[in-house]
């Protein structure tokens, strides 16, 4: 198997329900942060700089998931460590929207 072959995932492994969870909460996060910025509480900068830190999540999760032990998925430790990382970005968009 080639090195594009190993590290290619199923539609399982995209869909593992603590990724699914993840992800669905960053698709929530974006959308409150658009809508911060529809309604003139966020300004573009501040979009800017949460967006970056949900990338960041995002980043972190298809690498955890991507490691060569966890053949696809997110541990229950990662699955932790990315909600609590979710819900500091969760706070500073609503600190940051009032």
């Amino acid at each position: 198997m080639g090195p594009i072959a190993a590290h290619a995932e199923t539609q399982w492994q995209k869909n593992h329900p603590a990724r699914t969870h993840v992800n669905k909460r960053l698709a929530n996060q974006n959308r409150r942060i658009s809508a911060g910025v529809r309604d003139g509480q966020l300004t573009h900068a501040q979009a800017h700089a949460l967006r970056a830190d949900d990338h960041a999540i995002r980043q972190q999760e298809r690498a955890d998931a991507r490691a060569d032990h966890n053949h696809g998925h997110l541990t229950g430790a990662q699955a932790r460590s990315l909600n609590q990382e979710e819900n500091a970005n969760s706070a500073a968009i609503h600190a940051d929207r009032h």
